[in-house]
């Protein structure tokens, strides 16, 4: 199993993502795919303290309590690498030294554990001294309440700031950096954060890895997603060149008889220095198209073809 970095955590190649748990996928049905997923081997739950916040009725911390009943009623907790986040909760806005204290012991509470594995700062506080959030991180390492920091959403500058300050204070580097990025969404990331990760040994860890749904091939025309839930994010993919990618994925799928989506999560995980990629599942239905990119190696010709035709989707920088 790849390695998160230079951590001591190995995981499984599609790490699941807990958005959904309290949200579109209720407690029972959260239980079935976490059962589902670790069934299959799977070890890696990426969560948020923010999700679902948005969701009618929610106020955020809804999937870490959920993950939380699971590993009480499944004993689980020791078999999964876990992973959440902080600066995006409601209570618990930004990365100032005392929210990211408060935060995390928020986030324990709820996941019903002692520990995190992976900690992420989730977005950049450009309001907080960056060396106050770094120590912040540190501390939490320090007490044994947080095992590896990890920074999601940061621009290089930044992030090769915060490696920099950890260096010089020897305090706790982040392992880990996730990134939006994906064969239709390749830049910034593979300009400025792929070098980064390499020079300083961070593991990637992708979210967004099937943009949204649209690299399921699933949204063929502006209908499949007209009115829908995931409009906003599905409508910023669509294009012609968009569709010539989900078209090259659909011939190499039907080639190993998989689905799309694993097609697309199986190019990802074939970057360098990506760890695993992210993607949820609301059902257990969409769960094995998922686990399927784990043992899915695509020949190099078809790896290629792949990039070929997402180099031309345009890209924003």
């Amino acid at each position: 199993m790849p390695r998160i970095g230079t951590s001591d955590l190995h995981v499984f190649p599609l790490a699941l993502g807990g958005n959904v748990f309290g949200w579109t996928a209720d407690e029972s049905t959260s239980f079935a795919v976490l059962d589902a997923y670790t069934g299959a081997g799977g070890d890696f739950v990426d969560t948020a303290d923010v999700y679902s916040a948005w969701g009618d009725g929610n106020s955020g911390g809804e999937s870490e309590t959920v993950l939380g009943s699971w590993f009480r009623t499944s004993g689980k907790r020791d078999d999964v690498v876990l992973a959440t986040k902080v600066s995006q909760h409601p209570d618990f806005r930004g990365l100032s030294a005392d929210t990211v204290a408060k935060a995390a012991r928020a986030s324990l509470q709820r996941l019903g554990t002692d520990r995190i594995d992976l900690y992420y700062a989730h977005f950049d506080d450009q309001d907080t001294p960056l060396e106050e959030t770094v120590r912040a991180f540190d501390q939490l390492v320090r007490e044994g309440l947080v095992r590896h920091t990890a920074i999601s959403n940061y621009s290089r500058e930044r992030a090769a700031e915060w490696i920099r300050i950890a260096e010089e204070h020897d305090l706790a580097r982040p392992v880990a950096i996730q990134p939006h990025y994906n064969l239709v969404t390749r830049e910034p990331y593979e300009s400025d954060i792929a070098p980064l990760a390499a020079e300083h040994g961070l593991g990637v860890v992708p979210y967004f890895a099937l943009a949204a749904g649209f690299l399921t091939g699933k949204y063929r025309t502006e209908q499949d997603f007209a009115g829908k839930d995931r409009e906003g994010q599905v409508s910023g993919y669509f294009s012609d060149a968009g569709l010539a990618v989900v078209d090259a994925l659909a011939t190499i799928a039907g080639d190993h008889q998989v689905e799309i989506a694993s097609v697309a999560l199986a190019w990802l995980q074939a970057q360098p220095d990506v760890v695993a990629t992210i993607a949820s599942a609301r059902n257990t239905e969409q769960l094995p198209a998922l686990l399927a990119s784990a043992d899915l190696e695509l020949a190099p010709e078809e790896l290629q073809t792949l990039s070929d035709v997402s180099a031309a989707v345009p890209q924003q920088r």
